[in-house]
């Protein structure tokens, strides 16, 4: 089993900057990648960023690209998104998740665990 927690949401004005962590503890050894998405309210889950475990390639929606970066720690099975500039419809529950296979396409929610979420909302 693998335990997922999230941290760091909260409410910023527009064109400030937050940073989301996710530390997964139990049987991580298998770690393909991690992802992170969102869902905001009335609309399905998005992918926002996804960063392969062992060579640390990014992915990024082409809403975020530019503003948001992926990082790993890997000694701390930790996976963080630095979002900057925010923006209102940034806003929504953001979800980091886990992946032990290969999978092709990182940006389909196809992913093994999931954590809580966290509440990020933009507004002035």
């Amino acid at each position: 089993q693998v335990k997922m927690v999230e941290s760091g949401g909260g409410w910023v004005e527009p064109g400030t900057s937050l940073r989301l962590s996710c530390a997964a503890s139990g049987r991580t050894f298998s770690t393909y990648a991690m992802g992170w998405f969102r869902q905001a309210p009335g609309l399905e889950r998005e992918f926002v960023a996804a960063i392969h475990w062992n060579d640390g390639n990014t992915y990024y929606s082409d809403s975020v690209k530019g503003r948001f970066t992926i990082s790993r720690d890997n000694a701390q099975n930790t996976v963080y998104l630095q979002m900057n500039s925010l923006k209102p419809e940034d806003t929504a529950v953001y979800y980091c998740a886990l992946r032990f296979g290969y999978l092709s396409d990182l940006r389909l929610p196809q992913y093994d665990y999931w954590g809580q979420g966290t509440q990020v909302t933009v507004s002035s």
